[in-house]
């Protein structure tokens, strides 16, 4: 049952963030989120300044208390078909589907929009500075980090759980020792100069 203040649907206004952009393997990740005007959580704010334990409780109440939350994906394969832009509003436009009830307006991190079916405002440092896009960054980032902990135990040998995809010395020293696993998005630089065999 909604709260009453939300009967007609006037305050309906989701937070839409994304991760995973810049990673080199897997999925990009986007949340959406309805927070609860009655149940103001504390501590929201751009998920990359929270530690991970924190980030973890924060989504924990996150789903707990907002009026309705959702996380979409674009596979490696679409980012590699569509690129790393369109994906990632195509995951936005997949978790805002999921919402019900459905916003009445979105707030989304960046300065692009995803084609929605409501009014959006596309808002540069959103993470920082609106709680809804706070709480989607949050509910984003850790669902990618349980992604990137699960690809780590499908491939132990190239640390996903650590450097979470990103293309950091550790990723690229394991690409050059292991070789691009099925995950890999085919089409950044550091995976095609190996496919390319030009390492």
């Amino acid at each position: 049952m909604l709260p009453a203040a939300f009967l007609d649907n006037s305050c309906l206004i989701a937070g839409l963030d994304e991760v995973g952009r810049g990673c080199i393997v897997g999925p990009v990740i986007a949340a959406a989120v309805i927070l609860d005007p009655d149940k103001p959580i504390l501590g929201l704010t751009d998920s990359k300044k929270l530690t991970e334990k924190k980030r973890r409780e924060l989504a924990v109440q996150i789903k707990a208390s907002a009026i309705c939350w959702a996380v979409g994906r674009a596979e490696a394969s679409e980012i590699d078909s569509i690129n790393i832009l369109q994906a990632t509003l195509v995951a936005m436009q997949r978790a805002f589907s999921m919402l019900e009830p459905s916003p009445v307006f979105a707030k989304v991190d960046g300065n692009r929009l995803p084609k929605l079916p409501c009014p959006a405002q596309a808002i540069v440092q959103g993470d920082l500075l609106v709680a809804e896009i706070s709480a989607a960054s949050i509910v984003a980032k850790v669902a990618r980090d349980e992604e990137m902990s699960a690809l780590d135990r499908l491939y132990p040998g190239y640390r996903f759980s650590v450097h979470k995809g990103y293309p950091t010395q550790q990723h690229l020293t394991a690409l050059q020792q292991h070789g691009v696993t099925p995950q890999h998005r085919a089409s950044f630089a550091p995976v095609k100069k190996i496919l390319r065999g030009l390492s």
